[in-house]
């Protein structure tokens, strides 16, 4: 199976080329200069998630297995220490131990010879944790109790709340509480019992008993509960209804975790926390020469794969009132309600976005600056978590994705474009098919729509480290198509990677060139009531499923225009280019609107800065409606209904659009997207339209597509591609040839 990279050189509007496309292929257009293969970079190959099993590793056997791992083309190895093969204990090394850090050690001197680069996953197995979480700092959650007094009366049960006991394994083996030792630390069979949740039975500390009035007003009686849950307190008049908020152990394990992990997950809304867990690695870390190590990696957040939610952390009440300017302990009754009215819904959004800086701030961000002042970078899987996933991305080094869908895909490569990341990395090929059934031809046609979506770094999932010994099939992992020597595919390997680094070559020596902003609506989310407290961001589907903002983003990929999500805090770093909007790292010609209930005042203000100085902004079925949350709202409420007023919406030469000058620039209106979009005179690709997909970048002077056929048919024509540039180049990164696509190409 081929595939090619065209590199056209041009003068007219469309240049078309013939080629018959059975898979996939890399179009690029560059300038006459650009006629050879960049040199191959440690980067441009793809790298691997490099499996520990209970880093059951030795100096003399790793050496072995990297110098495969070199020859077979592989550019770099991620080391993620993980659960051990049963039977085996006694060749289990602990986590940081001294043994650990020894055998790293070897590790990173055998790499830098080999040419391989070194990541260390920041956990064994994912999400962050491990036995030196205490409870302290291990992930929390809410939990209420509720009451009625009437006037007059006091409260005659206790304030109290006993935790429910719970435990949840692995391997779906029931447990009884009984046979878990508290702390857990106590327990020294960890491996053998495989936790994934543990609460128990323990009395909840109160963190607010707050009384409400049904006509009004609120009371913190906090302070007169006293140790044992006695309430001194005599209702005045009215009726009320009392909310006692109570911090419970959400109870959360490292999955999968490797021998010395094991243990509570951390509070990710806690700097605290965080602080606590990495000083774990720094004591690790002294006196080892880490220079060779490119940076740490977090796996998906993952955390709420479990019973119940980790919404909560002991400073929320205070961070929320700093951050939203009202006290949410006088709101906790919103927050309970079954059925909420607006300005419930509004306290509710307030908490979630309380939620999202927390995460934002005290763990992703702190955690990049963590890394940073050791000179690593970090890479980063943002989906999962209840936070704009854009702006988790945004923070780090590498956003990496994981998945399928395309338009789950460009969560991690929009922010990277729109940021300016010179790299966007995703965990490629993880569960294409049982063991050794997967082929070559099935994991390049995963990669092939990672490229599609905008990654330009590799990292497969995955390689276990295997003793070169052992009896085959080897060490395996349970989730991965095993890109290990065990795998029959193994000698055909090289050339698979070979295809990846000439690929990447040219993508990561490119730059975005996309022309449309999508608008993220995450508070069209965030002010809705949902089963839980918090929402969890994971990509488009289910979360966006048949809303304005998939339906925009099909709608645009269906019709060959390029886009990238932006969320509001990415606005607030845009610049006005004339008709130009100027981003950290790209060029957009227009910024989509699609039908948001709610924008930030902030981004409304920026759009409309952006469209005064001659930007086309497009509203796709309504303008944003309001403005969310509750702090602040009357002001911001005022200034949203003035900037509305300033539209005046005419009529088009489409009767489908209408339009609004506003000082240099215009808005226009419309349920069809396609016509704005035309109005706009934004650029297509009609390549689309016969199956054909593609990612258009800059490179040098000239251009650069990568286009794959991914409809499972043969397809042979003339295909037009929207560039002004004419001499084309053809790129094989199958077999490094390079030649003019004038004639019928076989791929």
């Amino acid at each position: 199976m081929k595939s090619l990279a065209f590199q056209p050189i041009a003068q007219s509007r469309y240049n078309n080329l013939l080629f018959a496309a059975f898979c996939s292929l890399v179009l690029a257009v560059p300038s006459m200069a650009q006629t050879k293969w960049p040199a191959i970079t440690q980067t441009n190959k793809p790298w691997t998630r490099w499996w520990w099993l209970g880093s059951e590793v030795n100096n003399k056997d790793l050496t072995t297995v990297m110098q495969d791992y070199q020859k077979a083309g592989l550019g770099g190895l991620e080391i993620t220490p993980i659960y051990g093969v049963t039977g085996n204990d006694a060749k289990w090394i602990p986590f940081l131990s001294k043994q650990w850090m020894g055998v790293f050690d070897h590790t990173l001197s055998e790499a830098k010879r080999l040419d391989l680069g070194i990541d260390l996953a920041n956990a064994t197995g994912w999400p962050f944790g491990g036995p030196w979480v205490g409870e302290d700092d291990a992930s929390k959650n809410m939990q209420f109790t509720r009451y009625q007094v009437k006037a007059g009366e006091q409260l005659k049960e206790k304030v109290v709340l006993q935790q429910e006991p719970l435990v949840r394994t692995e391997n779906y083996k029931p447990r009884d509480i009984s046979e878990i030792k508290q702390p857990l630390t106590a327990n020294t069979n960890m491996q053998a019992l495989s936790l994934d949740q543990v609460r128990f039975k323990i009395w909840l500390p109160l963190q607010r008993l707050m009384a409400y009035a049904d006509g009004g007003g609120s009371l913190d009686l906090t302070s007169k509960v006293d140790k044992e849950g006695n309430l001194d307190w005599v209702a005045p008049a009215g009726n009320w209804t009392l909310i006692g908020l109570f911090m419970g152990q959400h109870g959360k394990q490292v999955e999968r975790a490797a021998p010395g992990g094991e243990g509570n997950v951390i509070d990710h809304f806690s700097k605290t926390a965080l602080d606590h867990y990495l000083s774990k690695f720094d004591q690790a870390f002294k006196g080892h020469d880490l220079s060779y190590l490119r940076g740490f990696f977090n796996d998906s957040y993952e955390v709420d794969d479990a019973r119940g939610q980790s919404n909560y952390t002991p400073n929320l009440l205070d961070e929320f009132k700093r951050r939203r300017g009202y006290d949410l302990a006088q709101e906790l009754i919103a927050l309970t309600k079954k059925e909420k009215t607006d300005r419930d819904l509004r306290v509710l959004c307030d908490y979630r976005m309380t939620i999202d800086e927390l995460i934002l701030e005290q763990f992703t961000g702190e955690w990049k600056t963590w890394a940073a002042s050791k000179k690593k970078i970090v890479r980063n899987q943002s989906h999962g978590s209840p936070a704009n996933t854009l702006d988790l991305y945004g923070v780090v080094d590498i956003p990496e994705i994981e998945g399928t869908e395309l338009l789950r895909i460009k969560f991690a490569s929009s922010t990277s474009h729109v940021m300016g990341k010179k790299l966007t990395s995703a965990e490629s090929a993880t569960w294409l098919n049982e063991h050794f059934v997967s082929t070559l031809s099935d994991v390049k046609k995963a990669l092939d729509t990672y490229f599609i979506g905008g990654v330009n770094h590799i990292v497969y999932h995955g390689t276990s480290y295997s003793p070169p010994a052992d009896t085959w099939p080897g060490y395996l992992f349970y989730a991965a198509v095993e890109f290990t020597q065990a795998n029959p595919f193994w000698q055909q390997f090289p050339a698979l990677n070979h295809y990846v680094a000439r690929t990447q070559s040219l993508l990561q020596d490119s730059k975005p060139d996309n022309d449309i902003l999508l608008y993220f609506p995450i508070y069209d989310k965030y002010q809705i009531a949902g089963r839980d407290f918090l929402w969890h961001f994971d990509g488009m589907k289910p979360e966006f499923n048949g809303t304005p903002f998939e339906i925009a983003a099909t709608t645009m990929h269906e019709n060959g225009y390029s886009f990238d999500y932006i969320s509001d805090r990415q606005i607030a770093q845009l610049k006005a280019g004339g008709k130009e909007i100027l981003s950290a790292g790209a060029t957009y010609q227009t910024i989509v609107l699609p039908a948001a209930n709610f924008i930030q005042i902030e981004s409304l203000k920026k759009i409309w800065a952006l469209a005064e100085n001659g930007a086309t902004i497009l509203a796709f079925q309504n303008l944003p409606k309001d403005i969310p949350g509750l702090g602040g709202y009357a002001a911001n409420k005022a200034l949203y209904d003035q900037m509305i007023s300033k539209l005046h919406f005419e009529a088009t030469s489409n009767p489908a659009v209408k339009k609004a000058v506003l000082g240099k620039g215009v808005f226009y209106l419309s349920d069809k997207l396609v016509s704005m979009l035309e109005l706009a005179a934004i650029r297509k690709e009609s390549m689309v339209k016969s199956g054909l997909e593609f990612i258009r970048s800059k490179r040098g002077s000239g251009q650069l597509y990568f286009i794959a056929n991914r409809t499972g048919k043969a397809l042979e024509g003339w295909f037009p591609v929207n560039s002004s540039l004419q001499n084309s180049l053809c790129f094989n990164p199958m077999n490094d040839v390079i030649g003019k696509p004038l004639s019928l190409i076989h791929i």
